[in-house]
């Protein structure tokens, strides 16, 4: 098991400790260090400073948390309960106008958003938490169930919590459990027009 992050070229160190487990301990945080990673996501850069995220969050045990779980795929839902808190990232689709620009369709709300949760992560990683980042949610329902306006899209949930040894987790997870490796920079960084 490969659990080495080694970069090819100098970064700091945080990008490579950074990384997306499943195996948290099950107590709660407290409230300042979530608002100091949600902090840290308000200061993203965004298209015409629009600044599209917004985040709906539980703590652990709180009147919430439940019905937050309860959006998750079972898959998910079997790991993160036992994060600390979770947090729902949405998108603002509608770019809104000023004296310089009518309103219209955002074509950078999801990228923009992508943006805000790394800074998050990142916060995250910096308090000596983790943040995972899930995709297997039921959309629908938690634009139902959190009240969600139609012009904002539900990107992304996220468990955040302090990770523990990988033996609180099903086996099958645990032999999942290490931080991934990443493609090297020439595989993904061209100069010039794209390889063919």
């Amino acid at each position: 098991m490969n659990t080495e992050r080694t970069p090819d070229h100098p970064i700091e160190q945080i990008f490579a400790d950074r990384w997306s487990p499943r195996a948290f301990e099950a107590t709660s945080m407290p409230a300042s260090d979530l608002l100091t990673i949600l902090e840290a996501a308000r200061w993203a850069p965004s298209a015409f400073n629009v600044q599209p995220w917004r985040f709906l969050y539980s703590h652990r045990d709180d009147a919430h948390w439940q019905d937050y779980l309860n959006l998750l795929d079972p898959f998910n839902a079997s790991w993160a309960q036992n994060a600390s808190a979770m947090v729902f990232v949405l998108s603002d689709t509608v770019m809104p106008g000023d004296g310089t620009r009518p309103q219209k369709l955002s074509r950078t709300h999801s990228f923009d958003a992508g943006a805000a949760w790394a800074q998050l992560a990142l916060q995250a990683t910096s308090l000596g938490y983790q943040a995972h980042a899930m995709a297997g949610i039921f959309f629908d329902r938690s634009h139902e169930k959190l009240t969600v306006p139609e012009r904002y899209r539900i990107e992304i949930a996220i468990a955040i919590g302090k990770r523990v040894d990988r033996s609180v987790l099903p086996q099958e997870l645990q032999d999942r459990e290490e931080p991934s490796q990443r493609l090297s920079v020439d595989e993904i960084a061209f100069a010039g027009v794209f390889p063919h």
